[in-house]
């Protein structure tokens, strides 16, 4: 036991706890390299719409702005070739109440509160304003010159004074001059320059969101090259701890279960934990095993002569009933044993049975089976033998009697009288009875002798 004790002391081996621990923590640490992959995938398919989302509402923005100035370009002309209020109306409802261009600037500055595509627009909503004060003259000149109350005109167009020369034009000029100042080539240029600076816009915009797109998608595409070789990490820890569950807990339990049903010691295998189980477990196997083997040598065998005693005999009896084979049974009585106890004392009747074991050992084969089956009674059981050997089990027999009269090592001179019997198929139940009768007519015919049942 101090030896097991010592062993368990410097057993070395993987602790499942520590691997446990080291496993969770592991995990926990890649499971967090992974939610933080995924809220980086995220963020960077985020960015990537939003650029895109970006790009589309410049797109309208630009166009926003280039329509609102269409607008107003388109009513000032028609209002100067037709000289219809209606024009005029739909020129300021677009300039002060639906202001496309203005609103469209505001709205991207929520984008890009600086930069390129701000000043492109910048430009070209001051180049716009320009021209309104234009459009402004030439609407003035067309009232002017169909003679419009400027009382109902636009607060915009009552403040436009014209110059003395154009006050003087006629009517005709002054209408020539309107259509001059919004269809000629300065008009035309100015335009240019406006739809150029929104085209510039847009393709300032379209570059800083391919930028962004390629930052986006290069990002994109690290994290998810960095997700795949976490997920392979845990495809390998996953294989990693299937192996160790196997090596370390399955195999050990299935070798453990073997050596139990085959009612052996455990091997000392697998984790730590297992082994220092193993250990225990064969403590007290082994002490289980010498108590075990202690209590069937006591059940098997006669306390005071060591040999099978009574109930080892009957089981040894009726396992050979099963067994058809040649078998001689002697039945061996102590003559007048109750006088040595009553003469020498009980302690020589001890003496004397035990010197009556040891010649039954000493005389009779290794195979064969003595055995004390009563107080002064004994017996020997013969296995693959049958009625050839009589002469040989005779002179056994005489020669025991014949050292016995002697009275040698202390003891009285004292002789067994000894009954035989034959069979061969096995222990049957007459075997006993015959033996008996046997020894009976032995005793009968004057003790200190042996007789075969088969001479009766």
């Amino acid at each position: 036991m101090e030896n097991a004790g010592a062993s368990k002391n410097k057993l070395k081996g993987t602790k499942i706890r520590t691997a446990n621990y080291l496993m969770i923590l592991a995990a926990c640490v890649l499971y967090m390299f992974i939610l933080y992959g995924m809220f980086r995938i995220s963020r960077q398919y985020d960015d990537l719409i939003r650029t895109a989302d970006e790009y589309i509402s410049s797109e309208e923005i630009t166009a926003n702005i280039a329509e609102g100035s269409n607008i107003l370009t388109e009513q000032a002309r028609l209002y100067a070739v037709t000289a219809e209020p209606e024009h005029m109306e739909a020129y300021f409802q677009e300039a002060n109440v639906d202001r496309r261009r203005e609103l469209a600037l505001e709205e991207l500055e929520e984008f890009y509160m600086d930069g390129e595509v701000k000043d492109y627009l910048k430009k070209a909503l001051d180049r716009s304003n320009e021209l309104m004060e234009n459009e402004f003259y030439s609407m003035r000149l067309v009232s002017e010159a169909n003679e419009f109350d400027p009382q109902r005109l636009p607060e915009e167009i009552q403040a436009v004074e014209l110059s003395k020369e154009d006050a003087a034009m006629n009517d005709e000029a002054k209408i020539q001059k309107a259509q001059e100042l919004v269809f000629g080539d300065g008009y035309r240029d100015a335009k240019e320059e406006i739809m150029e600076n929104i085209s510039n816009s847009l393709s300032s915009v379209l570059n800083e969101t391919k930028m962004e797109q390629e930052s986006s998608r290069a990002g994109l595409k690290r994290q998810l090259n960095i997700q795949r070789v976490e997920i392979s990490v845990l495809f390998v820890m996953n294989v990693i701890i299937f192996l160790f569950i196997t090596t370390l807990i399955v195999k050990p339990l299935q070798v453990y279960i073997k050596c139990i049903k085959d009612n052996k010691a455990l091997e000392i295998t697998g984790a730590y934990e297992f082994k220092y189980l193993a250990l225990t477990y064969n403590d007290i196997y082994e002490v289980n095993a010498a108590n075990e083997s202690m209590l069937r040598e006591k059940a098997e065998k006669d306390a005071l002569t060591g040999i099978m005693n009574r109930g080892a005999f009957d089981q040894l009896r009726a396992g050979l009933k099963a067994k058809p084979i040649p078998i001689c049974l002697l039945l061996i009585d102590v003559d007048v044993f109750k006088s040595i106890n009553d003469t020498y004392g009980h302690e020589m009747g001890d003496r004397a049975l035990k010197r009556v074991a040891d010649l039954l050992v000493n005389t009779f084969r290794s195979t064969d089976y003595p055995a004390r089956i009563g107080g002064d009674e004994f017996a020997v059981i013969m296995t693959d033998v049958d009625s050839d050997s009589r002469e040989s089990i005779a002179k056994k027999a005489e020669e025991m009697n014949e050292i016995l009269q002697r009275g040698e090592k202390g003891l009285p001179k004292f002789s067994l009288s000894i009954g035989i019997a034959f069979s061969r198929i096995g222990f049957d139940d007459g075997l006993y009875k015959k033996a008996d009768k046997a020894l009976y007519h032995v005793k009968e015919t004057g003790r200190c002798g042996y007789g075969f049942y088969e001479d009766l």
